[in-house]
Formats: structure tokens, C-alpha cells, sequence
């Protein structure tokens, strides 16, 4: 990243930080393809952070330089293209090893020769002390490590930060899940189109006939907690508990569910997107950080992975259906579709 990039980067953010102090009503994107969604909304049940834009006052909780250096995080993860999981893992370390804030040798105050925004060492091979307060280097530097973790878009993010950091605190990267999440989703390079992954993990049951009927989608497997975006721009249509089963009482979303429930989904939610399509995102651990009728950008954080509804473990039941001549909405092959619009399923 250019100087005058970085420049014209720092320039956007403090407009940003200005209009969007407090309980502001919204914020336009800003120059810089910077997407601000600090837009209030339907908060998440039990006091959780919603990361959609519901939570503004995470821009109170940062101060300039802090958010410049987050959004350097998340454009060097924009241009390696790595997922936005990947982002907010990276963002997320850096707020616990640093305080977002690019640190040089603290003398007798430092631990050990670590410095800048990971506090990664010279001495274990991350780079000079010159290169570790680049920020566009530390940050490339720890994704190309995140990258090379057999198996880390399956962990969970503190597992991930540790298998990167070796902190002394590993269970400390936790905490900043829902801020990091937030300013990625503010921070982020806008997305009016095109299409991305919606959780990065395994598919473990493909689209077609299972028991006697269709399985109208794919599950891909990931821990609970992992968020989970929008495939593509889109408005949202439906958000809602289904979960129930015609020989009990058992009904809501408020727990686990169980792969005996005679319905459905657990907490989910429905985006329609230009050119008749819909997408389905099924057995969110929580509320859906969405609402009916809200604007939403491709790779936009719409909810945790869970296990609610007819369900036997975390994973997202992911859904493509087609509108059909009817006016109805027509399931169809989501692993292949994915690949049509250029974003593979794993």
C-alpha cells in the first residue's frame, strides 16, 4: 500500500469517525471504497454485538489511529483475497497483542524484541524490526502464517490466533470477536456485486435426495461462533425461528436442536438478490444480525454458525434457490451454482 494510499485511507477514516460518533442515523461510504455500515438496527438478543452495523459506538471504543491501522489489516486481506474470517481473526490479535496500534521496542517494558501490531519477533524469523512496523508487512506476514495453519478455517478464532501468535494468553483473542467483526464490516472495500464463499469449511452433505426427500441445500461444517456472510448483495426477506416438532412441545430457538425436530432451520434468515435468486442461511446460533428489509453488500457478517432447528451439530445449511415461472423460489444444486458465479464452496 502507497503512501498517498495510506494518506488518502487516514483522510476517509477521520470523516468517518466524525459522522459516525454517538448514535449517529447512518453513514454513506466514504471515498477510499471504504464501506461504513454504522447503520442502527434490531439489536441481537442477550446484549450480544451485532457486527452488521447495529453497533456504532464500536467507532467510540477505537480512536483514529487505531481504525487507521485495522482498516490496514483488513485492505491488505482484501487485496491477498483472503476470507473475511481470516480478517477479523487477524484484526482481533492484533486489538489483544497491541491495542491496534503500531508499537516499537518498549525497552524494559517489552516482551522480549516483539514490535508492531502483531508484536512479532525478529528473532523467530517474522522480518526486521523495520519491516515488523510496516503495517501493510506485519499484516501480510500474519496472514501468509494464519494461511499456512492445516486446518484453521475449521478452528475457532482463539485456536486460530494461537496457532499463529503463541501467546501466553491464547484464550484472550476471544474477546474482541464482536469489535473486530464490526470493523471489518466497516472497513471493508464496498461490494455492490459479484459473489464470495459464505463460510469457509468442509461441505459435509451435498444438495439432493436424503431419506426419502430432498436436502434443498449444502452443510458446510464450521465451530459455533464462526461467522457467516452474505454470498452476494442483496436485500433481506425473511428472518425467523423454525424449530418444532409435531409430537412435543419443544419449540424455539433458544437451544440446541435435534436432528429428531419435525422442522427446520433454527434461526434463519432469507436474501433475495438481482436476478431472481435467493439464498438461505439456515441454524445460526443466534438472531440473524439482520432485519427484513435491510440493504446487504457481499461478505457482510449476517450471524454466528450454530446448531438450532433439525440439526446434530454447528454447520450452516446453505440454500440457492431460483425464481421459477410460478413466482415461487426453486431449489437448486448451491455447489454448483457457487462455482457458475465464481466462489467455489470448499
Amino acid at each position: 500500500m502507497s503512501p498517498g494510499r495510506l494518506s488518502a485511507l487516514a483522510a476517509a477514516l477521520a470523516t468517518m469517525l466524525l459522522l459516525c460518533a454517538g448514535a449517529v442515523a447512518s453513514c454513506a461510504p466514504m471515498a477510499g471504497s471504504i464501506s461504513a455500515a454504522c447503520v442502527p438496527g434490531q439489536q441481537p438478543p442477550s446484549g450480544e454485538v451485532s457486527p452488521n452495523g447495529c453497533d456504532p459506538s464500536v467507532l467510540d471504543r477505537w480512536d483514529a489511529e487505531q481504525v487507521a491501522n485495522a482498516a490496514v489489516i483488513v485492505q491488505v486481506g482484501a487485496d491477498l483475497q483472503v476470507p473475511t474470517r481470516a480478517r477479523v481473526i487477524a484484526v482481533a490479535v492484533a486489538m489483544q497483542e497491541s491495542s491496534l496500534r503500531n508499537l516499537a521496542h518498549l525497552g524494559q517494558r517489552n516482551d522480549h524484541d516483539s514490535v508492531g501490531l502483531f508484536q512479532q519477533r525478529p528473532s523467530q524469523g517474522w522480518g526486521t524490526p523495520t519491516q515488523l512496523q510496516d503495517p501493510q508487512y506485519a499484516a501480510t506476514a500474519f496472514y501468509r502464517a494464519l494461511l499456512a495453519v492445516d486446518g484453521w478455517a475449521q478452528m475457532s478464532l482463539a485456536e486460530a490466533g494461537q496457532a499463529v501468535q503463541r501467546s501466553a494468553h491464547p484464550g484472550a483473542y476471544t474477546r474482541w470477536t464482536s469489535d473486530a467483526a464490526m470493523l471489518v464490516a466497516i472497513l471493508s472495500p464496498g461490494a455492490t456485486s459479484g459473489w464470495v464463499q459464505p463460510l469457509h469449511g468442509p461441505v459435509v452433505s451435498g444438495f439432493g435426495p436424503r431419506g426419502g426427500r430432498l436436502h434443498a441445500g449444502v452443510d458446510i461444517a464450521a465451530p459455533r461462533g464462526t461467522i457467516i456472510v452474505a454470498a452476494s448483495a442483496g436485500t433481506v426477506a425473511t428472518v425467523a425461528c423454525n424449530a418444532w416438532h409435531v409430537d412435543s412441545s419443544w419449540w424455539g430457538c433458544d437451544r440446541d436442536g435435534d436432528p429428531q425436530l419435525t422442522l427446520g432451520c433454527g434461526w434463519y434468515t432469507d436474501l433475495i438478490h438481482p436476478g431472481g435468486v435467493l439464498t438461505r442461511y439456515c441454524h445460526l446460533d443466534t438472531q440473524p444480525w439482520v432485519q427484513p428489509g435491510q440493504r446487504v453488500t457481499a461478505g457482510q457478517p449476517i450471524g454466528p454458525v450454530g446448531t438450532t432447528g433439525h440439526s446434530s451439530g454447528p454447520h450452516l445449511h446453505y440454500e440457492v434457490r431460483l425464481r421459477d415461472e410460478a413466482g415461487g423460489w426453486t431449489p437448486v444444486d448451491g455447489q454448483s451454482f457457487m462455482r457458475q458465479v465464481g466462489a467455489p464452496l470448499n
